[in-house]
């Protein structure tokens, strides 16, 4: 009974961390131009952008090639680092590389920051890739000064998404901050609430803020195909998500709404019935959990990148989701 349960569950698990891997037609709107005098340039022309990119993009695929983690650090950083790092962690354990970390380097769209301190973002739109997977959602920021930009997150757009309109002199915009008023809430707010609507789907006190989006949808239905399987053996589940502070990044909009990039990490615990272990459940978790002695109880730790556009207070609109990535990092028998 438990190989069977294990088999559904690794079964169903692996199904999960397909969210976000079909292909994205959604519409990117063409940007709007502003007559404001007062507006301030793109503290980086496209071609700057296009060079950091792919910079960045190049090194990466050399580790990518040589499963080089030592060198991420230097072109990585924030949940990107943390979540590329299990990549290759995996890649070395199977020898395979999911192909949802492939980055193309063509873009449909640039939003570079026109605030002049620091840290400077930018939010980068690329193509969908060769085999017709999403569109990526890159988020690139250079700290201080003296410091190079680095990729600091990665979302997968959803199919079908419309990504909302910037004001911009030359692909720029504002910068936003995460406590920005005169929305339906506060971007730090917004995070906050969506880690609640993870954790507790319809139950959530925010459901009803939310539009509905691919990652919660797939996300519920693999954690009740987890439960039924979880049953079989008298087995229980759990899952907490929480923001990580100070872990977000935000670009206004055309409409006086926020283009909100932030990480959510989580923990999912799956506990066997009496008498039997917790097995990893997918060929990541085996990876990550080695040579790993197995007890009754196994914990998975996940960094979730999500991507969500907050619209005006007096808009009508509901906050929608637009984009996530989610990998698991650390996996261990309590």
């Amino acid at each position: 009974m438990r190989k069977r349960s294990s088999a559904i569950i690794a079964a169903v698990l692996a199904a999960g961390l397909s969210i976000g891997l079909c292909g994205c037609e959604g519409q990117l709107p063409t940007p709007v131009q502003t007559s404001s005098t007062n507006q301030t340039s793109p503290v980086l022309t496209a071609k700057q952008e296009k060079k950091i990119r792919t910079g960045i993009l190049s090194t990466l695929n050399q580790c990518n090639q040589n499963l080089d983690v030592a060198t991420l650090g230097s072109i990585l950083e924030g949940p990107e680092l943390d979540i590329r790092t299990s990549e290759l962690n995996v890649a070395r354990a199977t020898g395979n590389l999911d192909r949802k970390t492939t980055i193309p380097t063509d873009l449909a769209q640039t939003v570079i920051s026109t605030d002049s301190g620091w840290p400077r973002t930018v939010f980068s739109i690329t193509t969908t890739t060769e085999d017709q997977q999403s569109k990526r959602l890159l988020v690139l920021k250079q700290d201080s000064a003296r410091q190079n930009y680095k990729l600091w997150g990665v979302a997968r757009l959803f199919s079908g998404v419309k990504m909302p309109s910037f004001e911009v002199s030359q692909t720029g915009s504002a910068q936003g901050t995460p406590t920005d008023t005169g929305l339906v809430m506060t971007p730090k707010a917004a995070v906050a609430a969506y880690a609640d609507l993870l954790q507790n789907g319809a139950n959530s006190k925010f459901a009803g803020k939310f539009a509905d989006d691919d990652l919660r949808t797939k996300l519920a239905e693999l954690t009740d195909q987890v439960q039924k399987a979880m049953e079989l053996n008298e087995g229980t589940q759990q899952q907490v998500f929480t923001p990580v502070d100070g872990a977000i990044a935000i670009m206004r909009s055309a409409d006086g709404g926020d283009l909100v990039v932030a990480q959510i990490n989580s923990e999912w615990t799956r506990t066997a019935g009496a008498g039997r272990e917790s097995q990893p459940a997918s060929d990541a978790e085996k990876a990550l959990f080695g040579d790993g002695k197995a007890t009754s109880t196994m914990k998975t730790s996940y960094v979730n990148v999500i991507a969500l556009y907050v619209p005006p207070a007096k808009s009508g609109q509901k906050i929608t989701a637009v984009g996530s990535e989610r990998q698991p990092v650390k996996v261990e028998a309590l």
